[in-house]
């Protein structure tokens, strides 16, 4: 996931017959407010068109030909209204500019004692007009919470900060290019997808047979001053319980390798067959390699779930941190808004709490416990909780999804290896239910942040996919 510095195409509206000094001064609070929030800006200057915003079919070819020339720049567009604005104008500007981007419509709200000619807005209503027109030319947009939001209340950063993040889901979405390491596990169908469903809407997948990376692994040398400094970088990494030098170095070559195919690949993220091969074939787990590249934002499913990676990479695209994929795995007690979540396990560093590297336990019993060195052991601290799960449904042709909220607790929980956590979703049975009803996958991914109307409206919004909200 790159964290280039967010861009957006601002359209200032305008109708000439309310004052002019709204628009100059409406203009400059937006751009101020942009700059404070460390968002570039692609906008017509007051040179080019009057007081620098976009009201006739002049003003329009204008804003669309800068628009064109930034294309590769801009990751959404700002349509904000300091007056009524003109619907026409801003419709058209955006249609000619020929992007497919986000669109966020803002209004600067009236004050009740300054509804005079100098000081009335009316955008209010201008706000209707132009999604009207939005809607007829076909072009997807956004809306703030409130109809009318003020630049200088902490309301509209959050509106801003929200709106970056859909931005920046979308345009990764709409170009990831995800690798499969492996074959899935011969016992997991529930894994299967359709890379074509994917491919329609710009999702790549590109493949390594698992043979193949441990081959190349194996012909590098423990003494390799690569193989070396990624030793140390695992030791670093996390507390190692007792795993011998020469398992860290067979994930460390393991780890080379794919970081080499990855880089050759430009490929954001990774799903990895982690059992029951390479624990026969190598040696070890794969899950603190592919917890180390979910911390660096390049996230990793297990039992090469691509469907599950593409989950975990909206969620860090949409949170700006790292996911993880999680079972949705054991019930709490009697607690039916409560259950666990669990991997044997690679989430990220940041994810858990006292951080280890261990033999995983689970496949340890069949597998020897001193083949499975290379699980990650931690729990999940109590905070904010957004889960989804993208699942192509190839009987029916589309790609449908659902995305939720709650929190990780602190609830008493015996020993478990492995990483775990457990969580609390409101009306958790109802969501239960409908995951076993439309035939998801027992796969979900999660991250530490409240994002699920981020994922929601770019899924179903820009992405054209089908969404369950679990709200």
């Amino acid at each position: 996931m790159q964290n280039a510095k967010p861009t957006l195409g601002v359209i200032v509206g305008n109708r000439n017959f309310f004052a002019d000094s709204l628009v100059a001064d409406g203009r400059k609070k937006i751009l101020d407010k942009l700059a404070e929030f460390g968002v570039d800006v692609v906008i017509v200057d007051e040179q080019t068109t009057k007081l620098g915003a976009v009201e006739t079919w002049a003003d329009a070819q204008k804003c669309a030909d800068l628009f064109k020339r930034n294309r590769d720049r801009i990751d959404g567009i700002l349509v904000t209204l300091p007056n009524f604005g003109d619907e026409k104008g801003i419709a058209d500007a955006i249609h000619l500019s020929g992007l497919n981007v986000p669109v966020l419509v803002h209004a600067f709200p009236d004050t009740t004692s300054e509804l005079t000619v100098a000081g009335r807005r009316d955008a209010f209503c201008g706000k209707f007009s132009v999604t009207n027109n939005l809607y007829q030319y076909g072009i997807k947009f956004s809306l703030t919470q409130n109809h009318t939001v003020d630049p200088d209340k902490e309301e509209f950063k959050q509106e801003i900060d929200r709106f970056v993040r859909l931005c920046r889901t979308v345009r990764g979405m709409r170009s990831a290019r995800l690798g499969a390491v492996g074959a899935r596990p011969n016992a997991f169908q529930t894994v299967r997808f359709s890379e074509k469903l994917f491919q329609a809407y710009g999702i790549n997948v590109s493949t390594m047979d698992l043979s193949e990376a441990i081959g190349k692994a194996q012909k590098l040398e423990n003494s390799h001053p690569r193989v070396r400094s990624k030793v140390d970088e695992i030791k670093s990494y996390a507390v190692n319980r007792g795993a011998p030098e020469e398992k860290l170095a067979l994930m460390a070559k393991l780890a080379i390798v794919l970081d080499d195919w990855m880089d050759a690949n430009s490929i954001d993220a990774t799903a990895i067959q982690c059992w029951d091969s390479i624990q026969q074939n190598y040696g070890v787990n794969v899950c603190t390699v592919m917890s180390m590249m979910s911390e660096r934002l390049m996230p990793s499913a297990c039992e090469v779930d691509i469907a599950g990676t593409a989950s975990m990479y909206a969620l860090t695209l949409a949170a700006g941190m790292p996911a993880a994929l999680v079972d949705w795995n054991n019930n709490y007690n009697d607690e039916p808004n409560k259950c666990l979540y669990f991997h044997c396990g690679n989430w990220a560093k940041s994810l858990v709490s006292e951080i280890e590297l261990i033999s995983a336990e689970v496949l340890g019993a069949t597998l020897g416990p001193e083949n499975t060195w290379g699980a990650i052991q931690g729990r999940t601290p109590p905070g904010p909780l957004t889960f989804a799960r993208i699942d192509t449904d190839d009987r029916r042709g589309v790609i449908h999804t659902y995305v939720g909220e709650g929190r990780f607790t602190d609830d008493p929980l015996s020993t478990i290896s492995g990483s775990h956590a457990v969580v609390e979703v409101p009306d958790l049975q109802r969501l239960l239910r409908t995951i076993c009803r439309h035939g998801f996958a027992h796969h979900a991914a999660m991250t530490r942040s409240h994002v699920a109307d981020v994922l929601a409206e770019a899924f179903e919004t820009y992405l054209g996919w089908e969404v369950y909200h679990h709200q």
